[in-house]
């Protein structure tokens, strides 16, 4: 087995824990506000950049759990930052604005292929708000 299927496979499992984890804990109002944030949130990255929807995402959820956007951003931070091998407990905006530029495009790249997964389930449990 390549080393590359098995990030694939680690990222597929990550995300579908997390997708587990909100459906046992979520109602189904979060769950489709959830569904149609993953949903946009790579174009997001590719139009703005990184840091930006990261901003973004912290400035809407303010903090609170039980915040689509924050579940969002904590969602993709502990993936990233684990798999770029950050310090533990490291707040991923944080990290990538004192990193190097190199640093800056491997955790976009790294949330955009985290982002994959996390979309593809939640268009298997046809998460997505009325009005998408």
């Amino acid at each position: 087995m390549s080393n590359q299927q098995t990030r694939q496979q680690e990222r597929a499992t990550s995300a579908w824990m997390q997708i587990e984890h909100v459906e046992q804990i979520q109602n189904d109002r979060f769950k489709k506000e959830y569904g149609s944030l993953i949903r946009g949130l790579p174009a997001m990255i590719l139009s703005d950049g990184l840091a930006q929807t990261l901003a973004f995402l912290l400035a809407k959820g303010k903090g609170d759990a039980t915040k689509p956007h924050q579940a969002a951003y904590t969602h993709v931070s502990i993936w990233v930052c684990q798999h770029l091998k950050a310090e533990r407990d490291t707040d991923l905006l944080q990290w990538i604005l004192h990193k190097p530029s190199a640093d800056y495009r491997r955790a976009a790249s790294e949330s955009l292929a985290y982002l994959h997964w996390l979309k593809r389930f939640v268009e298997a449990k046809d998460w997505q708000s009325d009005e998408a």
